[in-house]
């Protein structure tokens, strides 16, 4: 009786034992898949590429059954391409690129890391294409180099879509024609595999889809039961993006271009010139990031100082029209070496406006301060204060009454900030001297 109690106890616990690894199975088997999505809108920049490239990593060490990258772009830098490309083609994750929302592009570099992808999708209203390359200033690429780099873009797109087994032919017209295709035209050419109207949608489709990533395994996508994350960019991502736009690097060069002048007119207001300083430490990030083309940048240094040369010297508009011309310049040719990026032309006219109006103003105001004083008689400056805005070494610029005079030391040199005395006003100069301290 006992012996029959104890084989009883005994077949009891390897039963209990059994069901608990069945159950342990099936809440394992039972738990949500998880769909981990990176957002990518606007320029592909070299921390876009730092953003997927860590996104992806964090979705192959978490186990994530596919990768979701929603994609908006006009285009962007070819390093940075090729480095998403790279991580997207070696990811030990299934990667999917849903060009979305509605109105959205895949436009120049994004058709590359579109085509990319184990799993291509478009939501109706977009497109993808026009991946030739330009030149982000508009000018002509010399004829030989343009052959060289469109050989080179056409016989990557073609290997890319051969490896993904999707239209060899139509992805290489669009670079070498700049074709671009809807998203009924790229799923009819197979240039993608879906469309989806949302990203609940596109989840729904791609379950049970077999991909095979690039170690060769086989993975079968199932999104049954799934929870999704989003994996955005970080603060200081965010920051390097925005200000890695090529339209906000100009604003920012022009905003340190105006601080610099307004500090060089009024020596001692301190806060244009910290602003125009740090306005021009990041447009430099900027430029340095787009890959700007050095001679555009030094155009735009010779405008800055042709305008603040304007305040300091009797040209009558002189210099002003020759800043106005290496400025337009510079900015038309600043990202010619940069394809696919470029400053949007509207901005460019407004800056030269906005800036031209500025220096026209002051020099302005200058002339008509110094052309009454000339009337009204200058005797009545004698023997009056005047501040050193310039070294007078002999001769600078000092403020007088509220007015920028052009003046001559009598004696010693004179320090910028330093108060001297009127001894001789001729025309449009004056003669001064050093106020004796008390």
């Amino acid at each position: 009786m006992i012996r029959v109690g104890f084989r009883f106890f005994l077949l009891a616990l390897l039963v209990l034992s059994i069901a608990a690894l069945l159950g342990g199975s099936l809440i394992a088997a039972a738990s949500p898949t998880s769909v981990e999505i990176l957002t990518v809108d606007g320029t592909i920049v070299p921390v876009i590429a730092d953003y997927i490239d860590r996104g992806i990593s964090q979705a192959e060490k978490n186990g994530a059954t596919v990768c979701i990258i929603e994609l908006n772009t006009p285009g962007g830098l070819l390093d940075s391409t090729e480095r998403i490309v790279q991580k997207i083609m070696n990811a030990d994750v299934p990667i999917v690129v849903y060009v979305s929302p509605k109105g959205a592009w895949a436009a120049s570099a994004g058709t590359f890391i579109t085509l990319s992808a184990n799993i291509a999708a478009m939501t109706p209203g977009t497109t993808i294409g026009a991946a030739h390359p330009v030149s982000g200033g508009g000018e002509e690429i010399p004829e030989d180099q343009m052959k060289k780099i469109v050989e080179f873009s056409a016989k990557w797109m073609r290997t890319i879509a051969e490896e993904r087994g999707r239209n060899m032919e139509q992805a290489e017209l669009a670079v070498t024609q700049s074709k671009s295709f809807t998203d009924v035209d790229a799923l009819g050419y197979n240039l993608i595999d879906l469309r989806a109207d949302n990203l609940t949608s596109l989840i729904s489709q791609i379950n049970g889809w077999k991909v095979t990533l690039a170690s060769g395994q086989e993975v079968i996508i199932d999104t049954t039961d799934y929870v999704t994350t989003r994996n955005e960019m970080n603060a200081v991502e965010k920051f390097l993006h925005t200000i890695s736009d090529p339209n906000i690097a100009y604003i920012l060069f022009t905003l340190a271009t105006i601080g610099l002048m307004v500090e060089f007119y009024n020596p001692g207001l301190i806060f244009p010139g910290v602003a125009g300083g740090i306005s021009l430490l990041l447009a430099f990030y900027s430029l340095g990031v787009l890959n700007a083309y050095w001679g555009g940048i030094a155009l735009i240094l010779l405008a800055v100082g042709l305008f603040i040369a304007e305040y300091f010297t009797t040209s009558f508009g002189l210099l002003t029209a020759g800043g106005v011309i290496a400025l337009v310049a510079g900015s038309l040719i600043l990202f010619s070496h940069s394809p696919g990026i470029e400053v949007n032309r509207g901005l460019i006219a407004g800056v030269t406006a906005g800036i031209t109006a500025f220096a026209v103003f002051v020099i302005g105001a200058i002339i008509r301060g110094q052309r009454r004083r000339k009337v009204t008689g200058t005797e009545g400056m004698i023997g009056t204060i005047a501040i050193a805005k310039t070294p007078l070494a002999p001769t600078g610029t000092v403020l007088a009454q509220g007015e920028l005079w052009t003046a001559s030391s009598e004696g010693d040199t004179v320090a910028p900030g330093e108060e001297v005395i009127i001894t001789k006003a001729e025309g449009l100069k004056l003669w001064v001297t050093k106020k004796l301290k008390e």
